[in-house]
């Protein structure tokens, strides 16, 4: 343990007196923040140039209803109501005349105004919309004349699409109203939406057994799991991401012979496991004041997830732990440092796959795909601890079947690094094989 101790502080005080991780420390929250920031400067200062929209309406009823829905949404929201600024483009719907002849030849007139921008989008809504009845579910393929068509050039992410829905399919319930005699004055009492509102669920006090109300959920605090995540897997991908290219960097300038002579391979892994591990609780600790302060400042610290707190450093340890075994053991078989770049993937899997999975994860975190994901042990810290901040929390059981889970796990990875360490160091001139790595786990 004393050896192990003194590697672990040996490479913990290089580190942390270094410029480097003192820059990163700073550099990389903005960097993970900047495309919030980027976000926020956008809704600050969002794209207000007019759109104008030609509606080429086939129905001869519906182009009038659906231009006043457009100028009603405009009136609604494209001003804030406190301050008087424009917040939305003002969307101007114009009819064009139906020409007679082959429909392209004015599909492509339109198109050709989109091209020299005289038109954002072009609409065309079928001959036979109104009487058509709602597709059946599944149904792929419309008939042209039931259907309404967005034409445009826009991006793969067109909110003008997204923004014309509403007033698109209220014009065309309100024609279909007046086709059956309903008084116009009535359209818009009958059509009003209504306000759905996010609320938390209802809870009894323990102690007193009073009911607590439910209260208002904001944007921040449904944010909470997706950061909690996103904030384990910077700490491990920080600390650990340039472990792999390190040990093959000392291995490559013979540093491992000479600390050999002192210690055991099981003590050197395990001394900068140590030091990696500490360097990230160090870091951890640092956002996590960055995080209630910034929590403070906005009068939000009740959102902060106290309860959490020990898991996350729990789940932050038991990662790191798997991670960066896997990086020195990893990296002590390669020969070269770029060597070692090309099986970083090998490593970094544990904490990449769920961010890839992280959608279908949020949408049903109590499904069982996300429980049977989150109780995987190479998953499970980042896994649970989202699921855990999610509204609803988890079973009781699960974070400690998880946990158990990772501790297994993480004695079984430890001890297969070593092995794969032991051997790997001493091995000069080329790059072990991923087979040659788990012949050397198995057999030491």
């Amino acid at each position: 343990m004393y050896r192990i101790f003194l590697v672990a502080r040996r490479d913990f005080l290089a580190a942390i007196r270094s410029k480097p991780f003192l820059i990163g420390l700073v550099v990389a929250p903005l960097l993970f923040g900047s495309g919030f920031i980027a976000l926020a400067v956008n809704k600050a200062k969002p794209d207000i140039a007019e759109r104008r929209i030609a509606l080429l309406d086939r129905t001869g009823l519906a182009a009038s209803q659906v231009i006043a829905a457009a100028a009603e949404k405009n009136s609604r929201q494209m001003f804030d109501k406190l301050t008087g600024r424009q917040l939305t483009p003002r969307y101007i719907l114009d009819t064009v005349p139906v020409a007679a002849g082959d429909p392209d030849v004015q599909r492509l007139a339109l198109s050709a105004r989109v091209r020299r921008h005289e038109l954002f989008a072009f609409l065309e809504i079928g001959r036979d919309v109104l009487d058509a009845p709602p597709p059946p579910a599944g149904t792929e393929k419309i008939p042209p004349s039931t259907r309404v068509d967005y034409y445009s050039n826009a991006g793969g992410i067109d909110e003008t699409r997204d923004w014309l829905s509403g007033p698109l399919n209220d014009g065309l319930r309100r024609a279909r109203l007046a086709r059956l005699g309903v008084d116009p004055a009535r359209f818009t009492t009958l059509l009003a939406p209504a306000s759905v509102q996010s609320m938390s669920l209802l809870s009894r006090d323990p102690r007193t057994g009073e009911i607590r109300a439910a209260h208002k959920r904001s944007e921040v605090e449904i944010a909470i799991p997706f950061i909690l995540m996103m904030m384990l897997a910077m700490m491990v991908l920080m600390s650990a991401g340039p472990m792999l290219g390190a040990v093959a960097d000392d291995k490559q300038q013979r540093v491992f012979e000479m600390l050999l002579a002192s210690t055991s391979p099981f003590e050197l892994m395990m001394g900068k496991v140590a030091a990696a591990v500490a360097l990230t609780l160090v870091g951890s600790v640092f956002y996590w004041v960055a995080a209630v302060f910034a929590l403070q400042s906005f009068a939000m610290l009740g959102l902060a997830p106290w309860g959490l707190l020990p898991w996350f450093f729990i789940y932050l340890v038991a990662d790191m732990l798997v991670v960066c075994s896997l990086g020195i053991a990893v990296g002590s078989a390669c020969a070269s440092p770029n060597d070692a770049q090309h099986l970083a993937m090998i490593v970094m899997g544990p904490t990449l796959i769920p961010l890839l999975l992280l959608m279908p994860i949020m949408q049903a975190p109590q499904g069982a795909f996300a429980t049977v994901f989150s109780l995987l042990p190479p998953f499970t810290p980042l896994v649970m601890i989202m699921r855990q901040a999610l509204p609803g929390g988890v079973p009781a059981w699960q974070p400690w079947a998880g946990l158990t889970g990772v501790l297994v796990w993480t004695a079984a990875v430890t001890w297969a690094a070593a092995r794969i360490f032991r051997i790997g160091i001493l091995v000069q001139g080329k790059t072990a094989k991923l087979s040659e790595m788990l012949q050397w786990a198995i057999r030491g």
